[in-house]
């Protein structure tokens, strides 16, 4: 999606190239997954339903005996238009099965559901109603809801980083408010967004930010909204404007930035961010070493805990289901060292005796 940034049209070949393999059946399945102890699934819980429309999430459970675990929340990538959770499916098996965490896979809307009138900015609506929604239930399934980490690839890293940074930025009138602000899809009885923002009611202990995209307002500048952004076509949706009729790039940039994690990062002094592990492959054309690296240095200028590394060799959607020659990624050689990471990133956070 960041390829998007640049006006070279070599750029934005190479992005609508890297899509359309995504789609492509895959052409190899990944090998049986190799995990250390067994979990139990919970799949299909409707979470919410914004404008009659169920979104659900799928929880993985160790069965390692303890009591209660830290949690993981997984939101999907797929340029906001394409895809569901069941993408991310073995990554949630890896890591319940391999380390002690609760994982919770969730879907949000798509830009082309509800005839193709959602907002971007009800897309992280989504993802942190969601959150909200797993605070709130998780004990239920032996997740600590005091020990939650976010994580997410590509368009999924955006809505990630969007919840980090924005989990204050509450409003009930959500963007119709003057700051444009967020209103979660799912609020706890009782609870309004200024209610949440004002105790940090989404607040999390860590993230994992994956080849995100960070920049959706030069992303539109540049043609996300038209039809040269094959992810419209993918989705069978028409090219439109990210937050409808009457809202422009060029005329209303505050839009744009506000979902826009770029935009979005505090200092130290006014907010201190959770730990931050970010990470991209070094031949991804679609969201490239360089634009994580930015978000990386815009955070290390704001005071804020960020590690970042580069997989050599590898190109965008590594931990994606199966494997897909296209792209030369498959996920049994690619994603294990880089769920290893993540592991170990967050083990030290939530396990640190270990």
């Amino acid at each position: 999606m960041n390829s998007l940034l640049s006006n070279n049209k070599s750029a934005v070949f190479r992005y609508c190239v890297v899509v359309i393999a995504l789609l492509l059946p895959l052409v190899s399945q990944a090998a049986e997954l190799k995990t250390k102890h067994a979990f139990e699934t919970h799949k299909n819980i409707t979470w919410a339903e914004p404008d009659n429309m169920p979104l659900t999430l799928d929880i993985y459970v160790p069965k390692t005996g303890k009591k209660n675990y830290p949690v993981l929340v997984i939101y999907h990538g797929g340029g906001w238009l394409i895809n569901n959770n069941s993408i991310m499916n073995t990554m949630s098996e890896y890591i319940a099965g391999n380390s002690e965490y609760v994982v919770v896979n969730t879907n949000y809307r798509l830009l082309g559901d509800n005839n193709n009138s959602v907002h971007i900015n009800q897309i992280v609506e989504d993802a942190m109603g969601s959150l909200l929604w797993v605070k709130e239930h998780i004990a239920n399934y032996k997740g600590d809801p005091a020990r939650v980490a976010i994580t997410g690839d590509s368009a999924g890293g955006q809505l990630s980083a969007m919840v980090l940074l924005n989990s204050r930025k509450l409003e009930s009138d959500g963007f119709a408010g003057k700051t444009l602000g967020f209103k979660p899809t799912y609020l706890p009885k009782g609870k309004t967004a200024e209610k949440i923002a004002k105790r940090d009611g989404l607040r999390v202990q860590a993230a994992v930010i994956s080849y995100a995209a960070f920049d959706l307002y030069k992303a539109a500048q540049n043609g996300f909204e038209t039809s040269s952004n094959i992810f419209w076509k993918l989705g069978n949706a028409t090219p439109r404007g990210l937050f409808g009729d009457g809202i422009s790039v060029d005329k209303n940039p505050e839009f744009y930035k506000a979902v826009s994690p770029m935009y979005n990062i505090p200092t130290r002094a006014q907010y201190q961010l959770p730990p931050q592990f970010v990470h991209v492959g070094s031949t991804d054309a679609t969201t490239p070493p360089a634009s994580s690296q930015q978000y990386v240095d815009a955070l290390k200028a704001a005071g804020q805990p960020v590690e970042f590394k580069i997989y050599e060799g590898r190109n965008h959607a590594f931990l994606d289901n199966g494997c897909n020659e296209f792209l030369k990624v498959c996920f049994d050689r690619d994603a294990p060292e880089p769920l290893n990471d993540i592991i170990h990133f967050l083990d030290a956070i939530f396990w640190p005796a270990r």
